[in-house]
């Protein structure tokens, strides 16, 4: 890798890790949570249930993201773990966002509901499990899984920033970069990969890059791949 593309990329990481170009993001929702958590007001579980489902969303334009993310939380009451374990979900053919209908939701929460009856957290689960037995997706061990590494990176970066930190149990070192359509353009575009598959071995590439260029952080390279895209608009 080039020096300068190098510099550019830590450059980006440090100017784009900061919470004011997430305000109105997916990850808002899991932070207001968050940050009752730590209020005493709510426990972890509403923050996983929380990300569970800003993840889910996360596809489209970000207003719509963040318009469909509040509809689904008042829903809930604004209280997504008692939501889950009540057993009362909204249960119809209609949409909440694009293609996810609330039947889509209940069938979610019943998954998610009945992890919590086994497991006191969602972080022991693998991301292989939380395909399966969260999100109800067949296996695929080629899955690049974008929305499940965007919200474990959510979870367990720790850096006081943008992410959450909650999970105390999983190292950094282990994430892997939320790889969609729009990231994987820009890692080509900056030479991090050549491949034409946007699948796991392209996600763990890519990964490698950035655990060069943060030792033991490889997803502070995601906030490098925002800079890039909103610096570089298509």
């Amino acid at each position: 890798m080039e020096d300068k593309v190098r510099k550019l990329l830590v450059g980006w990481a440090e100017t784009y890790n900061d919470p004011k170009y997430f305000e109105e993001d997916p990850i808002a929702f899991p932070r207001r949570f968050s940050e009752l958590e730590k209020a005493g007001k709510c426990s972890v579980r509403d923050v996983e249930v929380a990300a569970v489902f800003a993840a889910h969303f996360a596809w489209g334009r970000r207003a719509m993201i963040v318009r469909d993310c509040g509809r689904l939380f008042d829903e809930m009451s604004w209280k997504p773990y008692d939501y889950v374990m009540r057993g009362d979900w909204r249960c119809d053919p209609c949409s909440i966002h694009r293609t996810v209908k609330w039947s889509e939701v209940a069938a979610i929460c019943s998954r998610i509901k009945a992890v919590y009856e086994e497991l006191p957290s969602l972080e022991s689960l693998s991301q292989d499990e939380i395909r399966v037995r969260i999100y109800g997706q067949k296996p695929d061990l080629k899955a690049p899984n974008k929305k499940i590494n965007m919200m474990r990176r959510w979870m367990v970066r720790n850096d006081g920033r943008v992410d959450l930190g909650l999970w105390k149990d999983t190292d950094p070192a282990s994430l892997l970069i939320p790889l969609d359509v729009h990231v994987y353009d820009e890692a080509v575009a900056l030479g991090l990969t050549s491949r034409k598959q946007k699948d796991i071995v392209t996600v763990k590439e890519i990964t490698g890059v950035f655990d060069d260029i943060f030792p033991g952080d490889p997803c502070k390279g995601d906030f490098s791949l925002f800079g890039y895209g909103v610096t570089h608009p298509r």
